[in-house]
């Protein structure tokens, strides 16, 4: 069946918004999506409804009770864990690796050895390279191949020995949107005795998330990134982390995962991710599936996966014909499988910024600069100040969307040259 594109859109208010009559082109995703109506009237109806801290025996607290345990185990499903008792969830998937990145610290000692990619986002590199300061650990970078912009296998198994103490991989860039292998390079970082940490934070909007098929140990999303509220979701293997001592209060709760989750819980904030989860849910059973949660789920990411690597190439094919200009990630059609709708470019003579700034004014909404991408840049060769412009595609997006974009990305590019 056809992606029902219209049936989705008419679920995201903000679609329908206007800036002084011209029309806004959400293409922000990888820096987070809009949400559909469902997940704001959850946040709303959690604070004015089942407004309350846990932990008490009336109406409220039960029902925010409820929440928190509802949103954990639609996550467990979300991410095919096997316990919603594996689910962590906080303000961000930044904060969470850092205090996750601090209690297995706990355990490292000086000389041991950790290995980070340089494909990733900051957030899954500075707290690890902080720990290692503090600790006097041994960082060990795995570099992508520019052929393949992946990870390649035989490249992390040159890094990897008896010191090796943790992996962090990346699942998908938020810059070049390629995917990495995860499955295939958490089994050779497991042979070697290592943990291994995935940051899926750009996979997760456009890709079924399966924790125990990918066989790693840790992995972290955002929800704000996949149509919910501005949250982070780490997942650990139940055995790895009911061994671990987190930094926490001493009166708070030992139990999984409450002593990972510090302070006072976002509940509406739960509720919105719920309902976000809830949105995946809807988009399957409208594609005909009628099994559980987790087959409605990959349902929907089967369909939307579908819909959006045509526009993926679409756009890429689009940007392709302009001289001088260079994408920065896989344009093979035959690959288009290997990558998310994430495309960035440069173009020869012109800072990224002074395009964006014109196309954000016409009401297409993408970014220009590193984007925390902060090793990948580096690693391509691209000026961190300037870095690339990035226009990444969501579900929601429809092909005139993408039209508009390359017609507003080629006029802007020839007019720009014609000013110098």
């Amino acid at each position: 069946m056809a992606f029902p594109v219209d049936s989705v859109r008419k679920d995201f208010p903000a679609l329908d918004l206007s800036d002084e009559g011209r029309r806004r082109i959400y293409l922000d995703n990888p820096a987070g999506t809009q949400v559909p109506r469902a997940v704001a009237d959850a946040v709303s109806d959690c604070l004015l409804a089942t407004n309350a801290n846990l932990g008490g025996f009336f109406t409220t607290t039960l029902a925010a009770q409820k929440i928190v345990d509802d949103t954990h185990q639609a996550m467990a499903d979300f991410l095919g864990a096997a316990s919603p008792e594996e689910v962590i969830i906080g303000p961000n998937m930044t904060t969470l690796t850092y205090h996750m990145s601090r209690t297995l610290g706990r355990g490292f000692m000086p000389g041991d050895e950790i290995v980070l990619t340089r494909m990733d986002h900051e957030g899954n590199v500075s707290p690890w390279l902080q720990l290692a300061e503090d600790k006097g650990l041994v960082v060990r970078f795995l570099p992508f191949d520019r052929e393949t912009w992946q990870v390649e296998d035989a490249a992390l198994a040159e890094l990897l020995n008896e010191k090796t103490r943790l992996v962090a991989l990346n699942h998908a860039s938020n810059l070049t949107g390629s995917i990495n292998r995860v499955k295939a390079l958490t089994a050779i970082a497991k042979q070697a005795g290592a943990l291994v940490y995935v940051d899926s934070v750009q996979f997760a909007p456009h890709g079924l998330v399966d924790v125990q098929d990918i066989g790693c140990d840790f992995l972290a999303c955002s929800a704000y990134k996949f149509f919910g509220p501005h949250m982070g979701v780490l997942w650990g293997r139940r055995d790895v982390i009911a061994a671990l001592q987190p930094y926490k209060c001493r009166c708070s709760s030992d139990a999984l995962p409450d002593r990972f989750e510090l302070g006072t819980l976002q509940i509406e904030l739960m509720a919105g991710l719920s309902a976000a989860v809830s949105h995946f849910e809807k988009l399957g059973a409208a594609t005909g599936e009628t099994g559980s949660r987790r087959q409605k789920i990959a349902a929907a990411y089967a369909a939307s996966i579908a819909y959006e690597n045509e526009l993926a190439m679409r756009l890429i094919d689009g940007l392709s014909d302009i001289p001088g200009l260079t994408i920065h990630g896989i344009t093979d059609p035959a690959r288009i499988a290997e990558r998310v709708p994430t495309v960035s470019f440069t173009v020869e003579g012109i800072v990224p910024e002074t395009i964006v700034r014109q196309m954000n004014a016409e009401g297409i909404f993408v970014w220009s600069g590193h984007n925390y991408a902060w090793e990948v840049v580096h690693h391509l060769g691209i000026p961190a100040e300037d870095g690339v412009v990035r226009i990444g595609i969501a579900h929601y997006n429809t092909a005139g969307e993408i039209d508009e974009t390359l017609e507003s990305v080629h006029r802007i590019i020839a007019m720009l040259r014609q000013q110098r």
